[in-house]
């Protein structure tokens, strides 16, 4: 039976925010307006709305059907600027998906494109479309292309939504370059550690073996490593693939979810990446929705579902309760604790002129400068450190291995 979400005023004047099962639309606008409520809002809640609360099986088949149909973003950017041009010089969204699948060149968007075109000819329309390919199509994509269907000005949304894309895909490609380097020397590293161990330890094991010698215990526990490691590599490997699975698992569950995603903000260094990246995402998402004439906390929904932290959706979750009770936008950001100054001086400094989708904009063009200057800063130290953990660890496994080599030949001049 579907799900519909709903706003009313009830008979006391109160109010009210919250879902009712129905047979369709019809029927769950009957059961309110029986009970004497008046309907400001009444839509069904899609199945991909749903998916927070699912069960872990179902998350899991999502996260899976998502990688398996995600395209680039350079892709997805490409096409709305494109449909964006196409709409606002005049064509049908019917004639413009038609010619963008026809020259598209990635298979497994071209297969969702053509699939957006049969759903338009048989009557549903684009946001209808598009919301049946979650792994391509996110909420934010989806709610903004609905709204901007509703308020007449699809083309006016789908350029902000081309220029938010291009930002999102500016600012990953930034944080990525910064990682990439550390990501390389860590898998470099762990690579020469495991030759080390696995290739060269055995062979001076056996060597120390035969001299029947006492072992320094610095070299003793690199041995134990690597005979540990070299008779069990196969487990390993599984084990270690196995809890990084149970790790994933975890974090899609609502506890284990908090937990992992409150330890990446305060991570030393990355966490401040990623809260002024997070806080980015919501200025630019909560901004465009604003612009768009989307009610605010319509808006504040849909930008839960993109910010990418189940700290600040719980925040964003408070923030709309406190709302609901009549608190300013700013006083229920402030109160949540979960939102930094800068970001609510701006937001109540819009609600006071009216240009709360302006004051956001400014919001994320600060924290876009600030993702920036953090990237610079990592790239400029991540690099020597890298470099020098990485001559550390080799270091010290070398003197392991040639520490006993040294007393031995101490040992022997001795003898002589």
């Amino acid at each position: 039976m579907p799900t519909f979400a709903y706003i009313v005023t009830e008979t006391d004047g109160r109010r009210k925010e919250d879902r009712i099962r129905a047979a369709n639309y019809e029927a769950a606008w009957e059961q309110l307006t029986k009970r004497g409520a008046k309907i400001i809002s009444l839509r069904e809640i899609k199945i991909s709305e749903q998916a927070r609360s699912a069960s872990i099986v179902d998350q899991v088949s999502m996260a899976l059907y998502r990688l398996k149909t995600m395209v680039p973003l350079q892709t997805l950017v490409f096409f709305t600027r494109q449909l964006s041009t196409m709409f606002s010089a005049g064509l049908t969204i019917e004639r413009s998906i038609a010619n963008l699948m026809n020259e598209e060149k990635n298979p497994t968007f071209k297969k969702v494109l053509a699939q957006v075109a049969t759903d338009l000819k048989g009557g549903k329309n684009l946001s209808e479309a598009l919301e049946q390919h979650p792994g391509v199509f996110d909420n934010l994509y989806v709610a903004l292309v609905g709204a901007g269907e509703i308020s007449g000005s699809l083309h006016v949304v789908l350029e902000q939504l081309a220029k938010y894309l291009e930002s999102l895909a500016d600012t990953r490609r930034k944080v990525i370059s910064a990682l990439s380097y550390p990501t390389f020397v860590v898998i470099f590293m762990i690579g020469i550690m495991s030759a080390l161990l696995i290739g060269v330890v055995p062979k001076f094991a056996d060597i120390y073996a035969n001299f029947g010698a006492e072992l320094p215990i610095q070299t003793r526990l690199l041995v134990a490593t690597s005979t540990l490691i070299s008779e069990n590599l196969i487990v390993f490997v599984g084990l270690s693939l196995l809890i990084l699975f149970l790790g994933w698992i975890l974090t899609l569950t609502e506890r284990g979810g908090l937990i992992w995603d409150a330890f990446r903000l305060r991570f030393p260094v990355l966490g401040p990446l990623h809260r002024d990246t997070m806080m980015n995402r919501f200025a630019k998402t909560f901004g465009i929705l604003m612009g768009a004439g989307v009610p605010v906390l319509e808006a504040l929904t849909h930008t839960q579902r993109v910010v990418g932290n189940r700290v600040v959706e719980k925040a964003l979750t408070n923030a709309k309760a406190m709302i609901r009770d009549g608190f300013a936008i700013s006083v229920a950001m402030k109160k949540t604790g979960a939102f930094p100054s800068t970001l609510i001086q701006l937001m109540a400094t819009g609600e006071e002129t009216g240009e709360m989708d302006q004051l956001l904009e400014r919001a994320s063009y600060f924290y876009e400068k600030q993702v920036e200057a953090v990237v610079e800063r990592l790239t400029g130290l991540i690099q020597p450190i890298m470099i020098m953990m990485l001559g550390l660890m080799v270091v010290l496994v070398v003197i392991s291995i040639y520490l006993p080599i040294f007393q031995i030949g101490r040992a022997m001049r001795a003898g002589i």
